[in-house]
């Protein structure tokens, strides 16, 4: 088999398996808490370490946000099944940058990783990061270059893959909507936060604190609480459902 074919199936066996990659980095932020030296942070920090952990996963948050409330019906989103396109995005944030979910989810994860407040850990995330998704990137261009032909080498020709370049942004298509970012978003939010509660129980086990701050219950039990509400609309109600979007 040759090469191109060998990333290409790779990359549509890890697009299924994406949403799997939050095991590996908690798997692996277990090993790290465990033998980072706590200690030897300073408060000071540990601060910056906060601030900078959760105004990485706000960003990326932000970029997810924007581009799943102005992308239209028919592209993969959260499918897990096989790369769907029935449009080829060009505008709003796709003028900008060809992978805008990954790069938020990237943001996000690199937020959580920095939790651990480890540079190591950091660094290894990325570069994991970067090997699982490189492949799906790869296995979705060849599909969208099938889909679209020239249409798509005009475009990924002038749109970086991962960094965005602001000058070629392009007012979206079709307008944004909250409706759909929350019909859709409000899982990605949970796991979100889940997962910073989980580094900070694990944290606070291996300095011997109490396991659960008064903040992580406050935010995880109204997390908790629109994620139902949300979730319930959603199944039961036709009120966060739009026309013509995924």
């Amino acid at each position: 088999m040759a090469l191109v074919q060998t990333f290409e199936k790779q990359g549509n066996l890890l697009f299924k398996y994406r949403g799997q990659f939050p095991v590996i980095l908690f798997l692996l932020a277990t090993i790290f808490i465990v033998f980072t030296d706590y200690t030897s942070i300073s408060e000071t920090n540990e601060r910056y370490y906060i601030i900078i952990s959760v105004l990485l996963s706000l960003l990326g948050f932000i970029v997810r946000f924007y581009t799943i409330g102005t992308t239209p019906k028919g592209t993969s989103g959260r499918n897990t099944k096989e790369q769907v396109a029935e449009v080829l995005n060009s505008t709003g944030i796709y003028a900008t940058v060809r992978h805008p979910l990954y790069l938020g989810n990237f943001l996000i994860w690199i937020g959580i990783s920095t939790y651990v407040f480890s540079p190591l850990f950091i660094v290894i995330i990325s570069l994991i990061f970067w090997l699982y998704y490189e492949r799906i990137m790869f296995a979705e261009e060849r599909f969208l270059e099938r889909k679209f032909g020239e249409e798509y080498l005009d475009w990924s020709n002038k749109i970086p893959a991962f960094i965005p370049n602001f000058s070629n942004y392009k007012t979206s298509s079709i307008p944004f909507s909250i409706k759909t970012v929350l019909r859709r978003e409000y899982s990605g939010v949970l796991a979100c936060v889940i997962g910073f509660c989980f580094v900070d129980i694990m944290r606070n086990y291996k300095i011997g604190e109490e396991l659960f701050s008064i903040n992580m219950i406050y935010v995880l039990t109204l997390t908790l609480i629109v994620s139902l509400v949300l979730r319930t609309l959603k199944r039961n109600t036709k009120i966060l459902n739009e026309k013509a979007r995924s």
